[in-house]
């Protein structure tokens, strides 16, 4: 399913994209993942988007599955959301005159919400799914220590993630193929931790409007990012907002047992506030 693409960044990366058009889209979605994942991780998303009429589109981020990249490595925040940039340029060319929707999740979130508020796109509306803010638990001070020391001497400097895999969602079958999934992996170099922590604390201080039509949306279990956190988001920004808590949900609100009313809530919000 989908049509595979590529495009060569300034430093010469090859990043994959994938384009799953559907006949006579009402709008496209833009699809930014979460840390050490995958863009094709969303393939049963995008199958929900097209029964809506629905196209999506999406891309493996630098380091990260099928793109180049040492493993969980950036040069910065900079190259991130040129990434995103890249994206939504495909998207337009791709489907001229259709509405351009962005969704992200997790680190993908996190800098979803970046890109906005630094760059003011010309989009019609962002889905933001349990976006990195403040993390549900405390980093590793020894960790975070060695990302501080290491990343202007040795930015590329590779530690574990830390990620609790069991946090991701209640289904043991989505625990299970994430493990067994080649295209996932658990790496982060001391340049991306301390990058994403200031990501992190400019959203966590970032207080006033919001330029497009936003659906905030958080699993209230989540043991990885924190709901709080983006509760408090929320309430320092205005604008056409919308946030929804789901009730002992995980962290991949869109791979748990409930993913079908998360996935509805998606869709009847571009058809509300997007169409």
């Amino acid at each position: 399913m989908g049509t595979a693409f590529s495009w060569t960044t300034n430093d010469h990366l090859t990043i994959y994209g994938i384009d799953w058009p559907c006949p006579q889209p009402r709008a496209v979605v833009g699809i930014v993942h979460g840390l050490g994942e995958h863009v094709h991780r969303y393939e049963h998303v995008v199958a929900h988007f097209h029964k809506h009429q629905l196209a999506a589109i999406g891309y493996d981020r630098r380091g990260h599955g099928r793109s180049g990249g040492q493993r969980g490595h950036t040069l910065g925040i900079e190259a991130f959301l040129d990434e995103i940039a890249h994206l939504a340029v495909e998207a337009e060319a791709r489907y001229p005159g259709v509405p351009l929707v962005l969704y992200g999740h997790s680190m993908g979130g996190n800098l979803l919400l970046n890109y906005i508020l630094r760059r003011h796109p010309t989009i019609q509306g962002a889905i933001v799914t349990a976006p990195h803010i403040t993390l549900a638990f405390q980093p590793s001070a020894l960790m975070v220590g060695m990302g501080k020391l290491m990343k202007n001497i040795f930015p590329g400097f590779t530690q574990a993630n830390g990620l609790d895999v069991n946090q991701l969602s209640r289904d043991k079958a989505v625990i299970a193929a994430y493990q067994a999934d080649p295209h996932v992996h658990d790496r982060l170099t001391a340049k991306t931790g301390m990058c994403m922590l200031d990501a992190a604390a400019f959203l966590n201080q970032y207080s006033g409007a919001f330029p497009v039509p936003l659906l905030l949306m958080h699993g209230a279990a989540d043991g990885i990012t924190s709901p709080d956190g983006t509760r408090a988001f929320a309430s320092r920004i205005s604008g056409p907002v919308t946030l929804k808590i789901w009730d002992g949900l995980y962290h991949e609100i869109h791979n748990e047992p409930e993913q079908a009313q998360v996935l509805d809530t998606m869709t009847d919000w571009i058809a509300e506030r997007v169409l």
